[in-house]
Formats: structure tokens, sequence, C-alpha cells
């Protein structure tokens, strides 16, 4: 398997690795800072947790009309334009005197740029990099994803603490900028990986592609369903536990970068390929105990622990890859990151509904069963002899 090391003595790697990190800080410490403003402005779990992960909603429109510019997008100006398109937006949130139902009306724009990002990224990646390169490389990303998450959520925590949100939102801002300007510099200028112009009807063909085999809808089912139930646990950690959330939101990040380097640098191939149900499982059994309404200490634990689980995501994307042609990547990646931005928007918003009829405890005990509800039926499916014969790839075009 490739090493960590060898990844960053490849061209473009490094300058695509740091802009992704400075970019997974700026969106911690902004939903960190927007859920608490909202919150304090409302003192609805709902719309805290709508407002963190709401913008999640619109990578499913995005997903259904821009995708095809995953492939068909030179990536340095994609990614560049992408960068100051959230620096903007999150700079807008951060004025003054705004309402509730402004601050959210600015997560929809920001959702239908995202769904596009995920593509254009993850194809760049996997155009970089070699083929037995991409899964640590990908795993290598989610490493300082988690890590980020837990500098951002610690940093935004203990800021939250001694100035404003909108301050916050301000410091996530110029993260933002700062992407966009390692990216246009950092990068060299590549062509598209696929001819012609963006369209909703190349977006369409192409989706109807992917979806039409059934490993892979089983595939893009099971990176959606169970990872977004477990969000939508997450989404309530404001309202959970309003003076800590932060902590919870750290202990959750450094579990992901544990499951992240177990599975992306520490397990065998053959043993790998195993564990992707286990992992969801992880994922999702821990925060049961969140019924008892345990102290602190021990909701961190069970955060810790679980997020370890995340690590499934490494397994079922390799996976994909190898259901799906070159030439299809960027746009099948960004699915993957589209649905499942969409599906923790959609279960952050049932997560939320929930808590406001009947407690936070009690809507992620509900989220966390439904999640592994899910995963035991996926796998279930999976091993149906029909899902066997149809593992050959989509055909070029």
């Amino acid at each position: 398997m490739t090493g960590y090391r060898s990844l960053f003595r490849t061209p473009e790697f490094t300058p695509l690795f740091l802009a992704t990190a400075a970019q997974t800080a700026a969106q911690t410490i902004g939903g960190l800072a927007l859920g608490t403003l909202v919150f304090r402005a409302t003192g609805s779990p709902l719309l805290s947790a709508v407002s963190m992960f709401g913008q999640s909603l619109a990578q499913v429109l995005g997903a259904t009309v821009l995708l095809s510019g995953a492939d068909r997008l030179p990536p340095r100006t994609a990614l560049s334009a992408i960068a100051l398109a959230f620096a903007a937006g999150t700079a807008v949130q951060a004025l003054p005197g705004l309402p509730a139902g402004a601050l959210l009306a600015v997560l929809l724009p920001l959702g239908l740029i995202a769904s596009l990002g995920g593509g254009v990224r993850w194809g760049l990646l996997n155009e970089i990099l070699t083929k037995d390169g991409y899964l640590p490389g990908r795993s290598l990303f989610n490493m300082v994803s988690g890590l980020s998450q837990v500098a951002g959520f610690a940093t935004g925590g203990a800021l939250l603490a001694a100035v404003s949100p909108r301050t916050c939102l301000l410091l996530a801002a110029a993260l933002y900028l700062t992407a966009a300007l390692v990216l246009r510099l950092g990068l060299t200028s590549r062509p598209p990986r696929a001819a012609g112009r963006p369209s909703a009807s190349a977006t369409w063909r192409v989706n109807a592609a992917l979806w039409s085999s059934r490993p892979r809808r089983l595939t893009y089912l099971g990176l959606w369903l169970p990872n977004g139930m477990v969000v939508g646990c997450e989404s309530l950690y404001v309202s959970y536990a309003p003076h800590a959330a932060g902590t919870l939101f750290a202990c959750g990040a450094l579990g992901m970068f544990a499951g992240d380097v177990t599975v992306g640098r520490l397990l065998p191939a053959s043993v790998r390929a195993r564990l992707a149900t286990p992992l969801l499982l992880l994922l999702a059994t821990p925060f049961l105990v969140f019924s008892a309404h345990p102290p602190l200490p021990v909701a961190a634990a069970c955060v810790t622990v679980a997020s370890a689980g995340f690590g499934a995501s490494l397994i079922q994307q390799e996976r994909l890859m190898r259901l799906t042609p070159d030439t299809m990547t960027g746009q099948a990646l960004g699915l993957h990151s589209a649905g499942m931005l969409t599906l923790q928007g959609l279960s952050a918003t049932a997560a939320g509904t929930l808590a406001q009829l009947t407690s936070p405890a009690t809507a992620m005990t509900a989220m966390a069963a439904s999640s592994a509800c899910v995963t035991l039926t996926l796998a279930m499916a999976s091993r149906r002899p029909r899902a066997r014969r149809e593992e050959s790839p989509l055909p070029s075009n």
C-alpha cells in the first residue's frame, strides 16, 4: 500500500490537502458559531440543528442539476471559486442584526455550491494519485478532517466563551479565503476529465447510469443512510449540552481520526473488506447509551468510540471506485458526497423535530437505533446472489 509520506511527494497533493484542512476548520468553527447564535436567539433544538447541518439539504437539488460539472469543469477554477463563495457567504452571516431566518436563508445557495465541491475535489484526488494511492490518500484527508474538527471545535468552543459568535464567523470566512488562495496558487491548470458542458440533462444521465447497478445502489445506500442518521445524533449536541457541545464534537472528531488511521493504514485489504458492516454498527450502538441521559464524561466516551465507525466509508468508497470508470469518478464521488450530506441534513432535521417533541437524548437514541437497523438490512440485502452477479463496472462513455 502507498505510504502517507510518499503522498506528499506527489505534485498538487499538498496544496489540495492544506486547502481542505483550512476549509474543514472553517466549517467547524463557523458551524458551531452559527448553531450557537441561532440557539441563543430562538431556544429551538430544531433550528439549531438545521443551522449546523441544514446546508446539506440543498445538496439534493445540486446533485440533480449541477453534479455533471464535477467532471466537466477545470478543477482548479472550480475549487477556488467554491472556497471564495463560502468566504463571502460566511461573512454575510456575520453581519450584525440579521434575524435567524436570514441566517438560515444563506445556507441554501451555499449548499447548492457545496454539492459540486465534493465531486470536484475527490475526482481531482483520484486523478492526482495512482489507483492504489486513492484509499490511503482519502484516509489521510479524513484524518486531517478529524484533526481539523478537533482543533476547530476546541478553538470555536474557547472563542465562543471569550468573543461573540459573529466574530467566530468572521474567522471562518478568513479561513475559507485562505483556502481559495492556496488552491489558486498551488494547483496546476488541468482540463476537465470529461468532454461537454455541465448541464442538468448530463447530470441526470450519468446519475441514472451510476444508479443502474444493484451493487452500486447498495454501496451508495450504505454510504448515505447509517452515516446520515448518526449525524442526526451529532446535530443535537448543542441542545443536549449547550455549554459542552464543542467537547462532544471534538471527541467525535478524535474518534473519526482513530478509525481512519486504523482502516486506511493498519488493516490489510483482506481484513478491511469484511469490516464495513461491523464498523457501521459501531457507529450507531454507543449512542443508545444516551437513553439514560449520561453525564458528560460518559457521553464524551460514547461519542469517541462510536465515531471510529466512520472509517467504514473508506471501505465503501474503495468498492465504489472499483465499480466506476475513470471518466465518471468525479460525478460518482460527488453523488456519494451530495447524497451523504443530504441525508445528514434530513437526519438533522428529523432529529431536531423529534427532540422538539420529546428530548435531545430520546431523539439521539431513536436515530442511533434506526441507523443500526438500516445497516443490518443492507447487510442482508448485499448477501443475495443477484448482488454478487452484478459486479461489472459501468462502460465508459
